[in-house]
Protein backbone atom coordinates (compact mmCIF):
# COMPACT_ATOMS: atom_id res chain seq x y z
CA UNK A 1 0.00 0.00 0.00
CA UNK A 2 1.58 3.27 -1.10
CA UNK A 3 1.81 6.32 1.10
CA UNK A 4 -0.24 9.22 -0.28
CA UNK A 5 1.73 12.26 -1.28
CA UNK A 6 1.45 15.07 1.25
CA UNK A 7 -0.75 18.01 0.37
CA UNK A 8 0.93 21.39 0.44
CA UNK A 9 -0.93 24.33 2.00
CA UNK A 10 -0.98 26.08 -1.37
CA UNK A 11 -3.18 23.24 -2.63
CA UNK A 12 -5.74 23.47 0.18
CA UNK A 13 -8.11 25.69 -1.84
CA UNK A 14 -8.16 23.06 -4.59
CA UNK A 15 -8.80 20.28 -2.06
CA UNK A 16 -11.66 22.29 -0.60
CA UNK A 17 -13.10 22.95 -4.03
CA UNK A 18 -13.02 19.23 -4.79
CA UNK A 19 -14.71 18.32 -1.51
CA UNK A 20 -17.36 20.97 -1.97
CA UNK A 21 -18.05 19.81 -5.51
CA UNK A 22 -18.49 16.28 -4.20
CA UNK A 23 -20.91 17.48 -1.57
CA UNK A 24 -22.91 19.54 -4.04
CA UNK A 25 -23.12 16.51 -6.36
CA UNK A 26 -25.32 14.77 -3.78
CA UNK A 27 -23.07 11.72 -3.49
CA UNK A 28 -22.95 11.78 0.31
CA UNK A 29 -26.72 12.11 0.74
CA UNK A 30 -27.36 8.50 -0.24
CA UNK A 31 -27.86 6.41 2.91
CA UNK A 32 -26.58 3.21 1.33
CA UNK A 33 -23.37 5.01 0.32
CA UNK A 34 -22.93 6.33 3.87
CA UNK A 35 -23.41 2.83 5.26
CA UNK A 36 -20.77 1.42 2.90
CA UNK A 37 -18.30 4.10 3.98
CA UNK A 38 -18.90 3.32 7.66
CA UNK A 39 -18.42 -0.39 6.93
CA UNK A 40 -15.17 0.42 5.11
CA UNK A 41 -13.91 2.38 8.12
CA UNK A 42 -14.64 -0.64 10.31
CA UNK A 43 -12.72 -2.83 7.83
CA UNK A 44 -9.76 -0.45 8.01
CA UNK A 45 -9.58 -0.83 11.78
CA UNK A 46 -9.99 -4.61 11.72
CA UNK A 47 -7.50 -5.15 8.89
CA UNK A 48 -4.78 -3.02 10.46
CA UNK A 49 -5.10 -3.51 14.21
CA UNK A 50 -1.48 -4.67 14.40
CA UNK A 51 -0.21 -1.60 12.54
CA UNK A 52 -2.29 0.66 14.78
CA UNK A 53 -0.87 -1.03 17.89
CA UNK A 54 2.64 -0.62 16.50
CA UNK A 55 2.17 3.08 15.71
CA UNK A 56 0.66 3.85 19.11
CA UNK A 57 3.46 1.87 20.73
CA UNK A 58 6.00 4.10 19.03
CA UNK A 59 4.20 7.35 19.81
CA UNK A 60 2.99 6.65 23.36
CA UNK A 61 4.26 3.19 24.36
CA UNK A 62 0.62 2.09 24.64
CA UNK A 63 0.11 -1.55 25.60
CA UNK A 64 -2.03 -3.54 23.19
CA UNK A 65 -4.89 -3.81 25.66
CA UNK A 66 -4.95 -0.05 26.18
CA UNK A 67 -5.06 0.43 22.41
CA UNK A 68 -8.17 -1.71 22.34
CA UNK A 69 -9.75 -0.23 25.48
CA UNK A 70 -8.97 3.41 24.83
CA UNK A 71 -9.02 3.60 21.04
CA UNK A 72 -10.52 0.73 19.03
CA UNK A 73 -13.36 -0.55 21.22
CA UNK A 74 -15.11 2.81 21.25
CA UNK A 75 -14.71 3.20 17.49
CA UNK A 76 -16.08 -0.27 16.76
CA UNK A 77 -19.03 0.43 19.04
CA UNK A 78 -19.76 3.83 17.49
CA UNK A 79 -19.59 2.50 13.93
CA UNK A 80 -21.91 -0.39 14.74
CA UNK A 81 -24.35 1.88 16.54
CA UNK A 82 -24.39 4.45 13.73
CA UNK A 83 -24.99 1.82 11.05
CA UNK A 84 -27.81 0.28 13.07
CA UNK A 85 -29.61 3.59 13.62
CA UNK A 86 -28.68 5.54 10.48
CA UNK A 87 -32.03 5.19 8.69
CA UNK A 88 -33.96 6.16 11.81
CA UNK A 89 -31.77 9.20 12.52
CA UNK A 90 -32.03 10.43 8.93
CA UNK A 91 -35.85 10.20 8.73
CA UNK A 92 -37.99 13.33 8.97
CA UNK A 93 -39.11 13.82 12.59
CA UNK A 94 -42.70 14.83 13.03
CA UNK A 95 -43.62 17.53 15.54
CA UNK A 96 -46.98 18.85 16.76
CA UNK A 97 -48.69 21.56 14.75
CA UNK A 98 -50.85 23.88 16.90
CA UNK A 99 -54.49 24.48 16.11
CA UNK A 100 -53.75 27.88 14.57
CA UNK A 101 -51.48 26.17 12.05
CA UNK A 102 -54.13 23.72 10.84
CA UNK A 103 -54.53 22.26 8.34
CA UNK A 104 -50.84 21.48 8.25
CA UNK A 105 -48.02 19.12 9.11
CA UNK A 106 -44.72 20.11 10.71
CA UNK A 107 -41.53 18.10 10.72
CA UNK A 108 -37.76 18.30 11.02
CA UNK A 109 -35.53 17.12 8.18
CA UNK A 110 -31.92 16.27 9.14
CA UNK A 111 -29.59 17.28 6.34
CA UNK A 112 -25.79 17.30 6.06
CA UNK A 113 -24.08 20.61 6.68
CA UNK A 114 -21.38 20.27 4.01
CA UNK A 115 -17.61 20.03 4.46
CA UNK A 116 -16.36 19.39 8.01
CA UNK A 117 -12.83 20.00 9.28
CA UNK A 118 -11.78 17.54 12.01
CA UNK A 119 -8.66 18.40 14.01
CA UNK A 120 -7.55 15.50 16.19
CA UNK A 121 -5.55 15.28 19.42
CA UNK A 122 -2.35 13.38 20.19
CA UNK A 123 -3.33 11.56 23.39
CA UNK A 124 -5.79 9.20 21.66
CA UNK A 125 -4.66 9.86 18.11
CA UNK A 126 -6.81 7.18 16.46
CA UNK A 127 -10.00 7.57 18.47
CA UNK A 128 -10.02 11.37 18.54
CA UNK A 129 -9.59 11.77 14.78
CA UNK A 130 -11.85 8.91 13.63
CA UNK A 131 -14.43 9.25 16.42
CA UNK A 132 -15.75 12.59 15.08
CA UNK A 133 -15.49 11.25 11.53
CA UNK A 134 -18.14 8.61 12.27
CA UNK A 135 -21.00 11.08 12.89
CA UNK A 136 -19.73 13.29 10.07
CA UNK A 137 -20.03 10.31 7.71
CA UNK A 138 -23.35 9.16 9.12
CA UNK A 139 -24.81 12.66 8.71
CA UNK A 140 -23.73 12.74 5.04
CA UNK A 141 -20.90 15.25 5.14
CA UNK A 142 -17.58 15.44 3.38
CA UNK A 143 -14.62 15.75 5.76
CA UNK A 144 -11.03 16.92 5.83
CA UNK A 145 -9.01 15.32 8.63
CA UNK A 146 -5.96 16.84 10.33
CA UNK A 147 -4.36 14.30 12.73
CA UNK A 148 -2.04 15.59 15.45
CA UNK A 149 1.58 15.92 14.43
CA UNK A 150 2.59 15.35 18.07
CA UNK A 151 1.85 11.63 17.49
CA UNK A 152 3.62 11.42 14.10
CA UNK A 153 3.61 7.65 13.53
CA UNK A 154 -0.13 7.42 14.08
CA UNK A 155 -0.85 10.55 12.05
CA UNK A 156 1.10 9.13 9.12
CA UNK A 157 -0.68 5.79 9.41
CA UNK A 158 -4.07 7.53 9.27
CA UNK A 159 -2.99 9.49 6.20
CA UNK A 160 -1.79 6.26 4.59
CA UNK A 161 -4.76 4.03 5.31
CA UNK A 162 -7.81 6.24 4.91
CA UNK A 163 -7.43 6.87 1.16
CA UNK A 164 -7.21 3.10 0.58
CA UNK A 165 -10.57 2.45 2.28
CA UNK A 166 -12.73 5.56 2.05
CA UNK A 167 -13.98 7.46 -0.99
CA UNK A 168 -11.31 10.11 -1.63
CA UNK A 169 -13.86 12.30 -3.34
CA UNK A 170 -15.46 12.87 0.07
CA UNK A 171 -12.72 12.28 2.65
CA UNK A 172 -9.16 13.63 2.68
CA UNK A 173 -6.32 13.72 5.19
CA UNK A 174 -3.75 16.48 5.68
CA UNK A 175 -0.58 15.99 7.70
CA UNK A 176 1.46 18.77 9.27
CA UNK A 177 1.81 21.09 12.22
CA UNK A 178 0.99 24.67 13.14
CA UNK A 179 1.62 26.08 9.65
CA UNK A 180 -0.68 23.56 8.01
CA UNK A 181 -3.39 23.93 10.64
CA UNK A 182 -3.27 27.72 10.33
CA UNK A 183 -3.65 27.47 6.56
CA UNK A 184 -6.58 25.08 6.93
CA UNK A 185 -8.34 27.41 9.35
CA UNK A 186 -8.18 30.19 6.75
CA UNK A 187 -10.47 28.12 4.51
CA UNK A 188 -14.25 28.22 4.78
CA UNK A 189 -15.72 25.07 6.30
CA UNK A 190 -19.31 24.32 7.22
CA UNK A 191 -18.36 22.96 10.65
CA UNK A 192 -15.10 22.63 12.56
CA UNK A 193 -14.59 19.87 15.11
CA UNK A 194 -11.54 20.38 17.32
CA UNK A 195 -10.25 18.23 20.17
CA UNK A 196 -7.38 19.57 22.28
CA UNK A 197 -6.42 22.32 24.69
CA UNK A 198 -8.32 25.51 25.45
CA UNK A 199 -5.58 27.82 24.13
CA UNK A 200 -5.75 26.36 20.62
CA UNK A 201 -9.51 26.05 21.01
CA UNK A 202 -9.71 29.85 21.24
CA UNK A 203 -7.59 30.14 18.07
CA UNK A 204 -9.91 27.73 16.26
CA UNK A 205 -12.99 29.61 17.40
CA UNK A 206 -11.53 32.97 16.33
CA UNK A 207 -10.71 31.59 12.88
CA UNK A 208 -14.17 30.07 12.56
CA UNK A 209 -15.78 33.39 13.47
CA UNK A 210 -14.40 35.00 10.29
CA UNK A 211 -16.66 32.70 8.24
CA UNK A 212 -19.41 32.36 10.88
CA UNK A 213 -18.57 28.65 10.95
CA UNK A 214 -20.10 26.65 13.81
CA UNK A 215 -17.64 24.76 15.99
CA UNK A 216 -17.55 21.77 18.28
CA UNK A 217 -14.76 22.17 20.82
CA UNK A 218 -13.82 19.17 22.95
CA UNK A 219 -11.32 20.69 25.35
CA UNK A 220 -10.67 19.50 28.88
CA UNK A 221 -10.08 20.93 32.32
CA UNK A 222 -9.54 19.76 35.85
CA UNK A 223 -11.99 16.89 36.36
CA UNK A 224 -12.58 16.49 40.12
CA UNK A 225 -13.10 13.24 41.98
CA UNK A 226 -14.88 13.35 45.35
CA UNK A 227 -14.67 10.54 47.92
CA UNK A 228 -17.08 10.91 50.82
CA UNK A 229 -17.36 9.14 54.19
CA UNK A 230 -19.73 6.50 52.84
CA UNK A 231 -17.60 5.47 49.84
CA UNK A 232 -16.30 1.93 49.36
CA UNK A 233 -12.60 2.75 49.49
CA UNK A 234 -11.31 -0.45 47.92
CA UNK A 235 -13.50 -0.03 44.87
CA UNK A 236 -12.83 3.71 44.73
CA UNK A 237 -9.04 3.28 44.89
CA UNK A 238 -8.99 0.60 42.20
CA UNK A 239 -11.13 2.60 39.80
CA UNK A 240 -9.40 5.92 40.43
CA UNK A 241 -5.98 4.39 39.83
CA UNK A 242 -7.15 2.71 36.62
CA UNK A 243 -8.66 5.96 35.32
CA UNK A 244 -5.65 8.05 36.29
CA UNK A 245 -3.01 5.66 34.95
CA UNK A 246 -4.72 4.82 31.67
CA UNK A 247 -2.50 6.36 28.98
CA UNK A 248 -0.26 7.62 31.82
CA UNK A 249 -2.93 10.14 32.80
CA UNK A 250 -2.93 11.75 29.35
CA UNK A 251 -6.71 11.55 29.14
CA UNK A 252 -9.00 14.59 29.03
CA UNK A 253 -11.53 12.96 31.38
CA UNK A 254 -9.02 11.40 33.79
CA UNK A 255 -9.61 12.29 37.44
CA UNK A 256 -7.39 15.34 37.80
CA UNK A 257 -7.46 15.57 41.59
CA UNK A 258 -9.25 13.96 44.54
CA UNK A 259 -11.24 15.74 47.23
CA UNK A 260 -11.57 13.46 50.25
CA UNK A 261 -12.90 13.76 53.80
CA UNK A 262 -10.51 13.64 56.80
CA UNK A 263 -11.82 10.21 57.83
CA UNK A 264 -11.09 8.69 54.42
CA UNK A 265 -7.87 10.45 53.41
CA UNK A 266 -5.21 8.23 55.01
CA UNK A 267 -6.89 4.89 54.24
CA UNK A 268 -7.61 6.02 50.66
CA UNK A 269 -3.97 6.91 50.05
CA UNK A 270 -2.90 3.53 51.48
CA UNK A 271 -5.31 1.72 49.18
CA UNK A 272 -4.19 3.77 46.18
CA UNK A 273 -0.66 2.49 46.85
CA UNK A 274 -1.87 -1.09 47.16
CA UNK A 275 -3.74 -0.86 43.87
CA UNK A 276 -0.67 0.57 42.14
CA UNK A 277 1.38 -2.38 43.40
CA UNK A 278 -1.26 -4.79 42.15
CA UNK A 279 -1.57 -3.24 38.70
CA UNK A 280 1.99 -2.14 37.93
CA UNK A 281 4.27 -3.78 40.51
CA UNK A 282 6.91 -2.09 42.62
CA UNK A 283 9.05 -0.94 39.67
CA UNK A 284 6.34 0.98 37.84
CA UNK A 285 8.66 2.75 35.43
CA UNK A 286 9.57 -0.56 33.83
CA UNK A 287 6.03 -1.91 33.62
CA UNK A 288 5.06 -2.89 30.08
CA UNK A 289 1.45 -2.06 30.99
CA UNK A 290 2.24 1.60 31.57
CA UNK A 291 2.55 4.30 28.89
CA UNK A 292 5.17 6.99 28.47
CA UNK A 293 4.73 10.76 28.35
CA UNK A 294 4.32 11.97 24.77
CA UNK A 295 7.49 14.11 24.57
CA UNK A 296 10.19 15.91 26.54
CA UNK A 297 8.29 19.19 26.77
CA UNK A 298 5.34 17.55 28.48
CA UNK A 299 7.68 15.41 30.62
CA UNK A 300 9.48 18.49 31.94
CA UNK A 301 6.19 20.26 32.65
CA UNK A 302 4.91 17.30 34.67
CA UNK A 303 8.20 16.70 36.48
CA UNK A 304 8.10 20.29 37.75
CA UNK A 305 4.76 19.60 39.44
CA UNK A 306 6.40 17.01 41.69
CA UNK A 307 8.00 19.78 43.75
CA UNK A 308 4.68 21.48 44.51
CA UNK A 309 3.51 19.10 47.22
CA UNK A 310 4.45 16.22 49.49
CA UNK A 311 5.00 12.98 47.56
CA UNK A 312 2.91 10.33 49.31
CA UNK A 313 3.35 7.67 46.60
CA UNK A 314 5.65 7.47 43.58
CA UNK A 315 7.65 10.41 42.30
CA UNK A 316 10.18 8.40 40.26
CA UNK A 317 11.05 9.73 36.80
CA UNK A 318 13.16 8.65 33.83
CA UNK A 319 13.65 11.27 31.14
CA UNK A 320 15.38 8.85 28.78
CA UNK A 321 12.24 6.70 28.56
CA UNK A 322 9.85 9.64 29.15
CA UNK A 323 8.20 7.83 32.04
CA UNK A 324 6.91 9.31 35.28
CA UNK A 325 5.68 6.89 37.92
CA UNK A 326 2.08 7.26 39.10
CA UNK A 327 2.39 9.81 41.89
CA UNK A 328 0.09 10.91 44.71
CA UNK A 329 0.72 14.43 46.01
CA UNK A 330 -0.57 15.89 49.28
CA UNK A 331 -0.19 19.19 51.15
CA UNK A 332 -0.59 21.33 48.05
CA UNK A 333 -1.42 25.00 48.14
CA UNK A 334 -4.62 25.92 46.26
CA UNK A 335 -2.64 28.27 44.01
CA UNK A 336 -0.03 25.63 43.07
CA UNK A 337 0.49 25.40 39.33
CA UNK A 338 -0.79 21.83 39.20
CA UNK A 339 -3.98 22.95 40.96
CA UNK A 340 -4.56 25.73 38.41
CA UNK A 341 -3.69 23.92 35.18
CA UNK A 342 -4.98 20.62 33.83
CA UNK A 343 -2.34 18.07 34.84
CA UNK A 344 -2.74 15.68 31.90
CA UNK A 345 -0.32 13.19 33.38
CA UNK A 346 0.06 10.52 36.10
CA UNK A 347 0.11 12.92 39.04
CA UNK A 348 -2.83 12.83 41.44
CA UNK A 349 -3.22 15.58 44.07
CA UNK A 350 -5.26 14.50 47.10
CA UNK A 351 -6.94 17.40 48.88
CA UNK A 352 -8.68 17.14 52.26
CA UNK A 353 -12.12 18.76 52.55
CA UNK A 354 -14.52 18.69 55.48
CA UNK A 355 -17.47 17.09 53.71
CA UNK A 356 -19.36 16.79 50.43
CA UNK A 357 -20.69 20.34 50.75
CA UNK A 358 -17.14 21.68 51.05
CA UNK A 359 -16.10 19.62 48.02
CA UNK A 360 -18.98 21.06 46.00
CA UNK A 361 -17.99 24.60 47.01
CA UNK A 362 -14.39 23.88 45.96
CA UNK A 363 -15.46 22.66 42.52
CA UNK A 364 -17.96 25.47 41.94
CA UNK A 365 -15.29 28.09 42.72
CA UNK A 366 -13.35 26.92 39.65
CA UNK A 367 -13.95 26.55 35.91
CA UNK A 368 -16.54 24.00 34.83
CA UNK A 369 -14.88 20.61 34.26
CA UNK A 370 -15.29 18.18 31.39
CA UNK A 371 -16.09 15.36 33.84
CA UNK A 372 -16.81 15.00 37.54
CA UNK A 373 -16.73 11.90 39.72
CA UNK A 374 -18.31 11.07 43.05
CA UNK A 375 -17.71 7.94 45.13
CA UNK A 376 -20.50 7.56 47.66
CA UNK A 377 -22.99 5.20 49.20
CA UNK A 378 -25.24 8.09 50.18
CA UNK A 379 -28.11 8.82 47.78
CA UNK A 380 -28.67 12.32 49.18
CA UNK A 381 -25.02 13.18 48.50
CA UNK A 382 -25.42 11.89 44.95
CA UNK A 383 -28.53 14.01 44.42
CA UNK A 384 -26.85 17.09 45.89
CA UNK A 385 -23.75 16.59 43.71
CA UNK A 386 -25.74 16.12 40.50
CA UNK A 387 -27.83 19.19 41.22
CA UNK A 388 -24.96 21.49 42.16
CA UNK A 389 -22.11 20.68 39.77
CA UNK A 390 -22.18 21.97 36.19
CA UNK A 391 -19.99 19.64 34.15
CA UNK A 392 -19.96 17.95 30.79
CA UNK A 393 -20.24 14.42 32.15
CA UNK A 394 -20.70 12.72 35.53
CA UNK A 395 -19.94 9.21 36.74
CA UNK A 396 -21.04 8.00 40.17
CA UNK A 397 -18.83 5.34 41.84
CA UNK A 398 -16.56 4.97 38.82
CA UNK A 399 -14.53 7.00 36.32
CA UNK A 400 -14.54 7.27 32.51
CA UNK A 401 -17.14 4.52 32.01
CA UNK A 402 -19.87 6.78 30.62
CA UNK A 403 -17.84 6.71 27.39
CA UNK A 404 -19.13 3.17 26.77
CA UNK A 405 -22.76 4.27 26.43
CA UNK A 406 -23.53 5.40 22.85
CA UNK A 407 -26.79 7.07 23.90
CA UNK A 408 -24.95 9.37 26.34
CA UNK A 409 -23.77 12.54 24.58
CA UNK A 410 -20.17 13.50 25.28
CA UNK A 411 -18.98 17.08 25.47
CA UNK A 412 -17.94 19.93 27.69
CA UNK A 413 -19.50 23.07 29.13
CA UNK A 414 -17.95 26.48 29.62
CA UNK A 415 -14.18 26.37 29.23
CA UNK A 416 -14.23 22.56 28.95
CA UNK A 417 -15.85 22.78 25.54
CA UNK A 418 -19.02 23.22 23.53
CA UNK A 419 -21.10 20.82 21.50
CA UNK A 420 -21.58 17.09 21.97
CA UNK A 421 -21.11 13.89 20.05
CA UNK A 422 -21.36 10.08 20.27
CA UNK A 423 -24.46 8.27 19.03
CA UNK A 424 -27.38 10.36 17.84
CA UNK A 425 -25.93 13.45 19.54
CA UNK A 426 -23.03 13.34 17.08
CA UNK A 427 -25.34 12.84 14.10
CA UNK A 428 -27.44 15.83 15.16
CA UNK A 429 -24.36 17.93 15.95
CA UNK A 430 -23.08 17.52 12.39
CA UNK A 431 -26.48 17.89 10.73
CA UNK A 432 -28.67 20.87 10.05
CA UNK A 433 -32.09 20.12 11.51
CA UNK A 434 -34.20 21.87 8.89
CA UNK A 435 -37.66 22.96 10.04
CA UNK A 436 -40.45 22.30 7.53
CA UNK A 437 -44.19 23.01 7.55
CA UNK A 438 -46.56 21.77 4.87
CA UNK A 439 -49.88 23.61 4.73
CA UNK A 440 -53.20 22.44 3.39
CA UNK A 441 -55.34 24.82 1.29
CA UNK A 442 -58.63 24.33 3.12
CA UNK A 443 -60.19 25.30 5.41
CA UNK A 444 -58.71 28.78 5.50
CA UNK A 445 -58.20 30.30 8.96
CA UNK A 446 -59.73 33.69 8.19
CA UNK A 447 -59.08 35.35 11.53
CA UNK A 448 -55.40 35.98 10.80
CA UNK A 449 -56.08 38.21 7.79
CA UNK A 450 -56.86 41.94 7.66
CA UNK A 451 -59.02 43.79 8.25
CA UNK A 452 -58.34 43.19 11.95
CA UNK A 453 -60.92 43.44 14.69
CA UNK A 454 -61.35 42.97 18.42
CA UNK A 455 -63.21 39.71 17.74
CA UNK A 456 -60.36 38.33 15.65
CA UNK A 457 -57.88 39.25 18.38
CA UNK A 458 -59.96 37.44 21.01
CA UNK A 459 -60.25 34.34 18.81
CA UNK A 460 -56.50 34.34 18.13
CA UNK A 461 -55.85 34.38 21.87
CA UNK A 462 -58.14 31.39 22.28
CA UNK A 463 -56.90 29.29 19.38
CA UNK A 464 -53.33 30.55 18.92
Amino acid sequence: MNTPSSIEPSHYPNVMADLRATFESGLTRDLAWRDRQLAALNDLLEDHEDRIVEALGQDLAKPKQEVFLGELALLYSEIKYARKHLKKWAKPRGVRTPLAGQPGKSFIVPEPVGVVLIIGAWNYPIQLILGPLIPAMAAGNCALLKPSEVAPKTAHLVATLLPAYLDQRAYRVVEGGVEETTALLAERFDHIFYTGGSAVGRVVMAAAAKHLTPVTLELGGKSPCVVDDSADLKSAARRIIWGKCLNAGQTCIAPDYVLVTPKQKAPLIQMLGSELDRMYGKDRLSSSDYCKIINERHFDRLAAYLDEGEIAIGGETDRTTLKIAPTVLTDLKPDAECMREEIFGPILPVIEVANVEAAIDWIKAREKPLAAYLFTGNSSHEKKFLGAISTGNVCINDVLMFMLVPDLPFGGVGTSGMGQYHGRAGFDQLSHLKAVMRRGRFPEIWIRFAPYSALKTRLLKIFG
